[in-house]
């Protein structure tokens, strides 16, 4: 871990009793993505669910200290020492479920579950997924407050906004829907860490026992990056049927069981 970020203070949710399980964002999103599946994974865990440096409502990353996914790993890893939680279950989802990934190799958590994590694509769906997610930062920064809350409200509008995210838009919450729209448009460390994506590698070989888990319809990140991850790991991937790349809001009942049942294995 990075020795200049200190003790990093992160924005977070925290719910429920238990061992504390820490809850990661994707790229351009916030801790809110989780709400969905929170209450669930709260009746056996402390959870809580963090907004990473530059995204949310959290601070920048220091100066002077590059916007990567292992800096963010290193922000989380120091968020956890500053509340005193050591080797916490960990999950999380796109470029969340990398940094858990990240975190088992440096064998700092308990299990680490990941979804649909970043990091396995080929150099053209890289390009396609870069070219994805700016084309949906520019379209939620074009929007006023009154366009984005018509645009949740309207059913078509929603599937074309969200339909390469989740593969059932009329299940996403419209205030939710709002929020997460004025998250991406105002992500700070979004450019950077963007663009840092050109550099990523799989982890190394993860310390502690993981479970990786692709949305069938993921169209931000094909399923077939799932047989890399597999490869990576070397065991199966879990498919999580009928959701896409951000599964939460999909199937919440799914998603907490696959982590729950992560959690358990240790």
């Amino acid at each position: 871990m990075s020795g200049s970020l200190g003790r990093m203070e992160l924005a977070f949710e925290r719910r429920g009793t238990g061992e504390p399980l820490i809850l990661i964002h994707g790229i351009g999103h916030h801790w809110q993505a989780w709400l969905p599946v929170m209450d669930r994974l709260a009746a056996e865990h402390t959870v809580i669910a963090v907004d990473l440096p530059g995204f949310g409502v959290s601070p920048r990353l220091p100066a002077g200290i590059p916007y990567t996914a292992e800096s963010l790993a290193d922000a989380v890893e120091s968020f956890c020492a500053l509340l005193g939680i050591r080797e916490p279950h960990v999950a999380g989802n796109s470029l969340g479920g990398y940094i858990a990934l990240e975190l088992a190799s440096r064998g700092m958590v308990r299990t680490a579950t990941a979804l649909s994590p970043a990091g396995f694509w080929s150099r053209s769906e890289l390009l396609y997924c870069q070219s994805m997610l700016k084309a949906l930062r520019g379209s939620a920064r074009a929007m006023s407050p009154e366009q984005a809350a018509w645009a949740a409200e309207s059913p078509f509008m929603r599937a074309v906004s969200s339909g390469i995210l989740v593969a059932r838009p009329g299940r996403l919450d419209p205030a939710g829907l709002v929020a997460a729209t004025q998250a991406l448009a105002g992500a700070a460390g979004f450019d950077e860490t963007l663009e840092s994506f050109g550099g990523l590698m799989p982890p190394a070989p993860p310390k502690a026992p993981i479970t990786i888990a692709w949305g069938e319809r993921d169209r931000l990140l094909p399923v077939r990056q799932a047989v890399r991850a597999a490869r990576w790991s070397g065991q199966r991937v879990k498919l999580l049927k009928g959701c896409g790349h951000v599964p939460m809001s999909d199937d919440p009942e799914l998603v907490a069981r696959v982590v729950l049942e992560a959690s358990r294995r240790a």
